[in-house]
């Protein structure tokens, strides 16, 4: 067996992985399982449950083993509630399967289950992860499954059996399948009786409906949730599969799934860690009933793909993150060069080694990368500044560093263009000033007007360096210090009351994007009109 010397939580979890698969199932491909269900936004918390197995996979395969990826999709599962934002009429299609829902309204897709599996659908391929798909809703009407309910349901004293042990209250007659009323198509219905030689199976609906079927014979209905998940991991011998803190509760499908698993099925309940919840930085614990809730389609149009794969790679699943929305990407990016740097100069850790190179490529290559990359932050000021103007930002970039095509910068840029366009609050946004303000340059004192001419005079270094050490060397030189001085209290305060006036003068507030970089958009000449000189 191939070993990694590499320490992270992925490498450890590859070794357990292929170890284990090696006393179940020699010889034969190792399966990894997620299961997700487009009830609804399928948002960055739910991404941890593909995440999580996608990399470990990913890591099997590039040691050169055959290792699948299953990802079910639970679009059999019924149709729970409606989510905020739908038109309420929806509610008549509660308890239908998710895949006989009609697609909310001005979808192009056919029905609610592939309305929200499409944006997760294209998500994943941005990030690379490489998996097989399963759609229940086939599963079951095509009796893929039909040995394993005729199973459950003989088997049901034992289930009922396991789940006891974690129940307060006594259940007469219980039924571990559920169908699907022929009429209405929805899964208010009652399971009246059953014959174990005939397979018989008798149902009355809420709608007023009722009939016999043979079991033998009958694919419209699925067993319960906490069947239906062991079922599973029997039929597909999964060896992997992580699970959400809600699922490790007594009683919980988890903990009873792993007993019915090997009573019932004859199989065995996966390896896989419990895993923390993911947040969104200023928003409270996701959830996708209330419909409102940041998918990984929302991440990607604010952040390149080795990006997100880098915040679930680099935290063991067990520990919580938050991924931002707001001006914190901007220090999230400073990270990712940093480390970026680190890496190019073997400097790095050997964990973060690791979960770079998680990130920006799998077993199949690399995930797309921007050729000339500028950090995040300046892309946002300028496009900021120039509100997208592609002259003006090409002019800016090719000052800034020596950028000679927008698409160099791409797709960095996009995803800085979109995060200004939708998540930058509209008060810090950045409007230079088209006139300058006399009143403010009339009420200056004479250190004032000095500060203004020494910057002035010392333009003509335009590089990001020479201004930076402009905006900062002119206090100093006020003060008859050298340029390399260190930074004392009243050095410190001078510049800062400098800065503040020059924003004042540039863009009308006393904050803005760093000076250097609002120098640069700005122009020289521009400059020095707006300062009065």
């Amino acid at each position: 067996m191939a070993e990694s010397a590499e320490t992270d939580w992925v490498s450890r979890f590859a070794d357990e992985v292929i170890s284990e698969a090696e006393r179940r199932a020699p010889g034969k491909p190792i399966v990894c399982a997620s299961g997700l269900s487009p009830s609804g936004p399928i948002h960055l918390g739910n991404l941890r449950e593909v995440m999580t197995p996608h990399l470990v996979a990913d890591e099997i395969r590039r040691r050169g083993l055959d290792c699948v990826h299953l990802l079910s999709w639970d679009d059999y599962d019924r149709f729970r509630r409606v989510p905020a934002g739908v038109d309420p009429s929806w509610a008549e299609h509660i308890g239908k399967p998710l895949t006989s829902v009609p697609a909310p309204p001005g979808s192009v897709h056919a029905n609610w289950a592939e309305h929200f599996k499409a944006p997760m659908t294209e998500a994943l391929k941005e990030l690379g992860v490489d998996y097989r798909g399963i759609s229940q809703t086939e599963q079951y009407t095509s009796g893929a499954y039909r040995e394993q309910i005729l199973r459950a349901v003989r088997e049901r004293a034992a289930i009922d059996g396991v789940l006891s042990r974690y129940r307060s209250k006594q259940v007469e007659d219980y039924f571990p399948y559920k169908p699907y009323c022929d009429l209405c198509e929805r899964d208010l219905t009652t399971v009246t009786a059953y014959d174990d030689e005939t397979t018989e199976l008798a149902y009355t609906c809420e709608c007023g409906f009722g009939e016999t079927v043979r079991l033998a014979e009958h694919d419209h209905g699925k067993l319960v949730w906490k069947v239906d998940w062991p079922m599973r991991w029997a039929y597909e011998g999964v060896i992997f599969e992580p699970s959400g803190v809600d699922h490790h509760s007594p009683g919980s499908a988890w903990i009873v799934g792993g007993q019915i698993v090997g009573e019932v099925f004859g199989g065995r309940q996966p390896i896989g860690p419990m895993y923390a919840f993911v947040g969104i930085t200023g928003m409270a614990k996701m959830s996708s009933s209330k419909g409102d809730v940041p998918t990984p389609a929302d991440a990607l149009e604010i952040m390149e793909a080795p990006v997100l794969r880098w915040l679930y790679a680099r935290r063991k699943p067990a520990q919580s993150f938050k991924i931002a929305f707001d001006q914190e990407i901007q220090r999230l990016y400073d990270e990712w060069d940093a480390l970026g740097r680190k890496v190019a100069a073997g400097q790095a850790q050997p964990a973060e080694l690791a979960a770079h190179r998680r990130a920006v490529g799998t077993a199949a290559g690399p995930l797309q990368a921007t050729p000339h990359p500028i950090p995040y932050r300046t892309l946002a000021s300028v496009l900021d500044i120039t509100t997208g103007h592609a002259g003006q930002t090409l002019r800016i970039l090719s000052d800034l560093d020596a950028v000679g095509s927008l698409d160099d910068a791409r797709p960095r840029l996009d995803k800085a263009q979109s995060w200004v366009d939708d998540h930058l609050p509209a008060d810090q946004r950045t409007r230079v000033r088209g006139t300058p303000d006399q009143e403010l340059l009339d009420s200056l004192d004479p250190g004032a007007r000095e500060s203004l001419r020494l910057l002035a005079d010392g333009l003509d270094d335009w590089s990001i360096e020479g201004l930076t050490t402009l905006v900062y060397g002119v206090p100093k030189v006020q003060a008859g210090l050298p340029a390399d001085a260190k930074a004392t209290p009243e050095l410190k305060a001078a510049q800062r009351a400098f800065f503040a006036l020059l924003y004042k003068l540039l863009v009308g507030r006393e904050t803005g994007p760093r000076l250097p970089t609002l120098l640069m958009a700005v122009g020289a000449d521009r400059v020095r009109k707006l300062v009065g000189t």
